[in-house]
């Protein structure tokens, strides 16, 4: 993959980022995260400004492959106030997701932001689905350069249907836009949800339901 083309894919993700920021507004021009504050605010305490440097609103990486070697076939690396602290309170993240072939970044909610998603290698099948009662796909194939968005908060998904790997940069509306994987909360909960309630749920028989909680143990 040519760094080119990634570097396309940051810039055009997080332009437009910035304009879906969710998170609330700054009333400065930046709020450097400290990360050696035990202060708990809904974000990151602000260091001194004048003991800001251009290192903190910097990161170096993103060109680099994640590892794609798991059950699922896919690996997100994201960049947020964690690891650019002058990210804090500007309401925007990055992420770069890597697909194997066949691989498959698992239906999940982002329960504080809206997702872009710029393809820059290879092809995705996406797809989201509305609240009840409705629960309706809106699915799309995607190729290099081609651009999807996943409203805030709905469950959504990315498969790699290509026999050589792909790579999308996502870009979000929030500096910690959190992530719901579906199968994970349900099934890998702990303490784990009661068998019967799922089974209830998904109006199968108990079995069923502790071979898919033996697959998230």
């Amino acid at each position: 993959m040519e760094f080119r083309a990634v570097l396309l894919g940051i810039l055009l993700a997080s332009s437009i980022a910035g304009a879906l920021a969710g998170d609330p507004s700054p009333v400065q021009d930046f709020c450097v995260a400290d990360v050696n504050s035990s202060l708990f605010v809904n974000g990151l305490a602000c260091k001194n400004p004048k003991l800001a440097t251009a290192m903190d609103f910097f990161f170096s990486g993103l060109d680099k492959a994640g590892d794609t070697g798991n059950r699922v076939g896919s690996n997100v690396t994201l960049v947020n106030a964690a690891r650019i602290p002058g990210l804090n309170t500007l309401g925007i993240s990055l992420a770069r997701i890597d697909y194997a072939a066949g691989g498959l970044n698992p239906p999940h909610t982002h329960p504080r932001a809206t997702e872009i998603l710029t393809v820059v290698e290879g092809s995705l099948v996406v797809g989201f689905v509305t609240s009840n009662p409705e629960n309706r796909l809106f699915l799309k194939s995607l190729n290099r350069g081609d651009v999807f968005v996943f409203p805030v908060g709905l469950v959504h998904f990315q498969f790699n249907y290509g026999k050589t790997p792909a790579v999308a940069i996502a870009a979000l509306s929030s500096q910690n836009p959190g992530v719901i994987t579906v199968a994970n909360a349900v099934f890998g909960s702990k303490p784990g949800i009661d068998d019967g309630v799922l089974a209830k749920a998904f109006q199968v028989d108990q079995g069923v339901i502790e071979d898919l909680k033996a697959q998230f143990k």
